[in-house]
């Protein structure tokens, strides 16, 4: 069978891998502690749902718009100024179904065949398949263990070349935790105008920040003009299936979106946008609590974590995602990848992780901390029985 070339590019998603492996076993009857789904284990909170379930009775299930309702829009704006300090207007705002199909019609459009796109390792997978997908090349710059997962502006300038397009920043990273601090994304912004080059911003977890003001980019003076925001209510409402997300773009660039989306997927959900607009205006009071217990799993986790022998884990500043060393234990265990030392857990104790091959960290296992702490520490009791 003769596949389009541009399908040999990229491989199913590794954590989507990871969470199918997870489901089947569980379906067979497996008892698995699940440290591998990216994804809050609280419900969506009921004021949206309520609106979702008033949306759908009101029979609000035809097509919108293209690039989502007014209300919604207009609510995306306001939440992002608010939380911010951006100006966005409502004009500037595409709906997407779901943060990564945003990030999607982000390098799809601005992106060409042969382009290069500077991306800092570890990085969430889907970025590096969507880059070769359309035929660019990710140019990988090391964020190290040594500096907290963080970057140098001269380790970016590095990186450039006469080919490089875009310059893909993630903070709260997925997987480190790491936040990357105002200053780097100004320098970035900076650079990004002098080369004329376009900064993607991926802000899916930066409302999920435990010792810092959430900050976006898109707030500094002239982003508007060079930076693509990419935003998801997934995680910090507790949203992942309602599938909304969206993109701040200037006019151009929102305009090449759009076109791509109406031949594409078209609006995102209806009666789900309709949920969307109470998460982001009504009360935030689930946000700061699923904050505070994400907090308290952080220490949790990065402590048990910390205890087992070769292994070491830093606290991560944001999103919900322990990012740990594990090259001692591999040592002593006789193994040379993050991959089969995944498989063991799995095997042995029955604990989901997701290799850190598929993150660009193979010294690494990444381990989600959005479970209950009672799950966290069966799990950690089951890693010592392997590990010790």
């Amino acid at each position: 069978m003769r596949l389009a070339a541009r399908s040999a590019r990229i491989a199913i998603s590794g954590t989507a891998a990871v969470m199918s492996e997870a489901a089947r076993l569980k379906a067979e009857g497996r008892d698995l502690v699940d440290f591998g789904a990216g994804e809050p284990d609280f419900a969506t909170p009921e004021n949206i749902t309520a609106a979702g379930i008033a949306a759908l009775a009101a029979h609000n299930t035809k097509y919108t718009p293209t690039a989502g309702t007014a209300a919604l829009r207009a609510a995306i704006a306001a939440a992002h100024r608010r939380d911010f300090g951006s100006d966005y207007a409502a004009d500037d705002v595409l709906v997407t179904s779901g943060g990564k199909h945003g990030l999607f019609n982000a390098i799809s459009s601005l992106v060409d065949d042969g382009d290069e796109v500077i991306l800092p390792a570890p990085y969430w997978v889907s970025f590096r398949d969507q880059i070769r997908y359309v035929g660019a090349t990710p140019v990988l710059v090391e964020a190290g263990e040594a500096a907290g997962f963080s970057l140098s502006l001269a380790a970016i300038e590095r990186a450039l070349t006469p080919r490089t397009r875009a310059i893909l920043l993630n903070s709260p990273n997925n997987p480190s935790g790491a936040v990357l601090p105002p200053e780097l994304f100004r320098a970035v912004l900076a650079l990004c105008r002098e080369h004329r080059l376009w900064l993607l911003s991926d802000e899916c977890y930066a409302r999920l920040v435990y010792d810092a003001r959430p900050y976006s980019v898109g707030a500094e003076p002239g982003a508007r003009e060079r930076a693509i925001i990419c935003g998801s209510l997934s995680k910090t409402y507790a949203m992942t299936g309602w599938r909304i997300g969206y993109v701040l773009a200037p006019p151009a660039a929102r305009a090449a979106m759009l076109a791509l989306q109406s031949h594409s997927t078209g609006n995102a959900t209806t009666f789900a946008q309709a949920g969307a607009v109470e998460a982001l205006s009504g009360p935030q009071d689930a946000v700061v609590a699923m904050l505070a217990a994400y907090r308290e799993r952080r220490g949790l986790i990065v402590a048990g974590l910390n205890a087992l022998p070769g292994v070491s884990c830093q606290l991560p500043a944001g999103a919900f995602y322990a990012w740990a060393n594990v090259s001692g234990a591999l040592t002593r265990l006789g193994m040379s990848t993050a991959n089969e030392l995944a498989q063991k857990l799995l095997r042995e104790a029955g604990v989901v992780t997701v290799p850190g091959e598929v993150f660009g960290g193979p010294a690494h296992l990444r381990f989600s901390y959005a479970a209950a702490p009672e799950v966290i520490a069966a799990g950690l009791q089951r890693l010592r029985t392997v590990l010790h």
